[in-house]
């Protein structure tokens, strides 16, 4: 077990060399940038299919950094919803460099984006895998101040006001969570989080942990874009260049805000019927706000931007519910929304390189000129809308199922009619832009460069194969691992201090 705890500290190491490295050689050599962020996506999605495998024989894997035990020391933590966050951040961001080589050519600094597209995702691997509650801190700021320089990198007058409001709005969430961290410091005197559980648990529930409890809530709300702290979403994503967005609402609001809010109630703080009906009411909330401020939209990202906020709602409704089912449902939801929601921004990227615009009304017919952004932008609508039997019907199904069971059945109405209006919105989206005829306006277009239909193409065929396999398949390989890890709720963060002791 020693010897596979060993690649805990590469998902950092690796990344952060590969962003030093590139910010070194990058005037030297022209096609380096692009090299690496291939290579170092690749190593750390290898890195995590075999953290999985770590984990299915030893369960958790521990590594002490510098051979320190804690509280003295920071430990590294493996375990199954480690892993499956691992496997979810690294694929989509190694699909993500595939695309980015040929759409970054319009920008003049490819060096620069990749050296903070790297690292951003040293930050969100950091964040996965810390024991370390302020290193948690540490590595959530590290992935956001990559992603406000990544959303601004256009630098026109959008980004950069767009950027500014994701800074300025992203500093409230980490003040809310330092002050968090601070108080539960001074009530027990240790920043390891499975000490911390312990701590809690010895002392009882106190005002202290119901006030920690909500600054969490506000502070990684806001990182995770529930409503009503989703104010800087609909800006950020339409504005920062298509890889990103897909990064921002594929994977980054899930690491540095889903996850952290799922490890630190289940795991340290505890979860209770209090924290439970609020994280499903903001769920709800958030699904419902987003799915019908998005049917108005005619701007394809900013569009896409309001669903990431509802199909947050959907993650949130199922795990806040608690059931071993609705927390496998939730997490099912979330790593389908990591690829289905990637897929719809980068054929948004592939749709406005090629048109050059991303207003819908002055679209029209793309499919003909684009077969394989079209094709793959149907199978993502289809997936997000919930249609069978692709992988977001399954997702949602058992979301639906699991609130049933629980008898909240307001929910699950609400669950439903989110999903249909979702179908409106993205009928829309494949009537206006690639149905109906070619608008001649746009002049002579032409399909994207193949790397960029590469990775389309990759996460269509996962949103098949997710449907195909369906829960079952996801369950058997590491779904199961990582619900199995939040239904232990304190008790693991136990079995974690008793292997570091």
């Amino acid at each position: 077990m020693i010897a596979a705890a060993n690649i805990a500290p590469l998902f950092i190491v690796i990344s952060l060399g590969g962003a030093f490295l590139i910010s070194l050689l990058e005037k030297r050599m022209k096609h380096f940038p692009y090299a690496m962020g291939l290579i170092v996506t690749g190593m750390l999605l290898i890195l995590s299919l075999a953290a999985v495998k770590a984990v299915g024989l030893y369960r958790i894997l521990i590594y002490n950094v510098g051979s320190w035990k804690p509280p003295l020391g920071i430990t590294l933590v493996i375990d199954g919803f480690s892993a499956f966050m691992l496997v979810t951040v690294n694929l989509i961001a190694f699909l993500i460099a595939i695309y980015s080589g040929p759409y970054m050519e319009r920008y003049t600094s490819k060096g620069k984006f990749f050296a903070l597209f790297l690292l951003m995702v040293a930050g969100m691997n950091g964040v996965v895998i810390t024991g370390d509650i302020f290193n948690l801190f540490v590595f959530l700021e590290i992935a956001s101040i990559a992603s406000f320089a990544l959303v601004a990198f256009g630098t026109g007058r959008h980004e950069l006001e767009a950027s500014f409001k994701y800074t300025l709005m992203s500093a409230v969430g980490s003040l809310f969570i330092l002050l968090g961290i601070g108080l539960l410091y001074s009530f027990t005197s240790t920043l390891n989080m499975a000490d911390i559980a312990c701590a809690l648990l010895q002392k009882g529930k106190s005002n202290i942990s119901l006030m920690v409890a909500v600054m969490f809530i506000m502070g990684f709300g806001l990182k995770a874009a529930l409503v009503p702290f989703h104010g800087w979403l609909p800006d950020a994503h339409p504005s920062a260049p298509a890889p990103i967005s897909a990064m921002l609402s594929g994977v980054l609001i899930k690491s540095l805000g889903v996850y952290t809010l799922c490890r630190l109630f289940f795991n340290v703080l505890g979860m209770d019927a209090k924290f439970s009906a609020v994280l499903m009411f903001l769920g709800a909330l958030s699904m419902t706000v987003g799915v019908f401020s998005a049917i108005g939209q005619w701007d394809f990202k900013r569009l896409l931007a309001y669903h990431s906020i509802s199909q947050i709602g959907y993650v949130f409704l199922g795990i806040g519910l608690g059931t071993p089912l609705g927390i496998l449902g939730g997490l099912f939801h979330l790593f389908n929304h990591s690829v289905f929601k990637s897929l719809l921004f980068l054929n948004s990227g592939a749709v406005e390189y090629a048109a050059k615009t991303r207003d819908l009304r002055k679209m029209g017919g793309l499919a003909q000129k684009m077969p394989v952004t079209g094709a793959t932008a149907l199978v993502a609508s289809m997936s997000i809308a919930g249609i069978p039997p692709l992988n977001g019907f399954w997702s949602k199904l058992i979301i639906i199922v699991a609130l049933v069971d629980a008898g909240r059945f307001g929910y699950a109405f609400l669950a439903v009619l989110v999903s249909i209006m979702t179908l409106a919105s993205f009928a829309k989206v494949m009537k206006y832009a690639f149905g109906g005829e070619f608008n001649t306006n746009l002049g002579d277009i032409k399909e994207v460069p193949g790397l960029m239909r590469l990775s389309m193409t990759i996460l269509a065929a996962i949103c098949v194969i997710g449907g195909i396999l369906g829960f079952a398949g996801a369950r058997e390989i590491f779904l199961g691992k990582a619900g199995g890890v939040l239904q232990e709720g304190i008790n693991h963060s136990l079995m974690i201090l008793g292997g570091i002791k």
